[in-house]
């Protein structure tokens, strides 16, 4: 008996010790500095994690830059905090840009379980991008600067800008939504024809059992349940070539050094419990009829595999929307996120684009 209990704790061991031991020594929470060739501090950049208090909320943001005179840009993330992902997929754009990784209200490391569900609402999140955006501007000395919304972050960033354009230099979009609800009906056929296709019976099963249409608000469960899976299984989701949200975004959240045990974990807890507060109103929403026009430059970027936020469906908005200066620019080889998928285009876009307010390596 006590060789069994010998067998069974040392199990128990290699199963709860063991990773939690390893998860910690990954975990120190605290961006590293930029270094320069000697290893020490590259002057006049910034690698830090702060906290602000942002319409009564503590949010948490990771600022990063090689060189604080560059512009200051804001990114606002989609249904999940995503600059974890920088750790495997460099976006680079710490090199132009003083780039804000801010985590949403509720959300990563802004996750407080004592915020009500029902206060989380569009105007509410539209509000904290104001706040942000000020906080940003008041601190590093500059009239305005740069708004990047991505996925369901553009939802509230675009609200940003029809109200305040004066805040900021340009917009750059990175799968803007639009009418959402036609977008997740066109995701849903085309997953239902692919899994047809390819002979997929489980996944058809499940979709089967309820089909999205123009009265599909909430969305069905069973198709709610089956539609992350289902658009990574056929590379229409977050990045074109991540087919599984485990291997592709749980083991590398967990991974990322710059967050915390407790901030990992948030960053989940933040997920479950607040990722669809507004999923609803923005399936009600169309914005291509509460944004018509827009006073600032805007640049569309978008993946030619997405149907997360549909393609097609961004390019119409694009096509009708009113702006000084606008460019739709296409990525081939991209899904959902083409800052993660294609960063060397995406730099050379923004370098000779959206810095110099022009649109000549737009799509024609």
């Amino acid at each position: 008996m006590k060789k069994i209990m010998q067998i069974l704790l040392t199990i128990l061991i290699l199963i709860i010790v063991i990773p939690a031991i390893l998860l910690a020594m990954v975990s120190p929470g605290k961006p590293a500095p930029f270094l320069d060739k000697d290893g020490k501090q590259l002057p006049n950049s910034l690698s830090e994690k702060v906290f602000v208090s942002i319409n009564g909320s503590r949010q948490g943001m990771f600022i990063k830059s090689k060189n604080l005179s560059n512009p200051v840009l804001l990114y606002i993330h989609g249904g999940i905090p995503d600059y974890f992902l920088t750790q495997q997929y460099p976006t680079g754009m710490d090199e132009y840009f003083t780039t804000v990784w801010w985590d949403m209200r509720g959300m990563g490391t802004s996750f407080d379980p004592n915020i009500p569900r029902e206060s989380m609402t569009t105007d509410l999140l539209v509000s904290d991008v104001l706040e942000v955006t000020k906080y940003l501007r008041e601190r590093f000395y500059q009239d305005k600067i740069y708004l990047m919304g991505h996925s369901g972050g553009t939802f509230y960033a675009i609200q940003a800008v029809h109200r305040a354009p004066e805040n900021y230099h340009a917009y750059i979009v990175v799968a803007q939504i639009t009418n959402h609800l036609k977008s997740e009906m066109l995701a849903y056929d085309y997953m239902l024809a692919e899994f047809k296709k390819n002979g997929n019976t489980k996944m058809l099963a499940e979709m089967e059992k309820a089909a999205v249409t123009p009265d599909s608000i909430p969305l069905p469960a069973s198709y709610a349940s089956m539609r992350d899976p289902g658009m990574h299984t056929l590379g229409i989701g977050t990045i074109h070539g991540m087919d599984s949200i485990v291997t592709g975004l749980l083991l590398p959240s967990f991974a990322f050094r710059e967050y915390s045990v407790a901030e990992k974990i948030n960053l989940w807890r933040g997920k479950v419990a607040y990722g669809s507060t507004t999923f609803n109103a923005q399936l009600k929403t169309d914005i291509t009829k509460e944004v018509p026009e827009v006073k600032i430059p805007v640049y569309f970027f978008h993946g030619i595999y997405d149907y997360t936020v549909n393609y097609s469906l961004a390019k119409e908005f694009f096509n009708a929307l009113k702006a000084p200066v606008k460019g739709f620019y296409t990525f081939e080889e991209s899904a959902h996120s083409p800052l993660f998928e294609e960063p060397e285009k995406m730099a050379r876009i923004i370098k000779e684009d959206v810095l110099k307010g022009k649109v000549d390596m737009a799509d024609k």
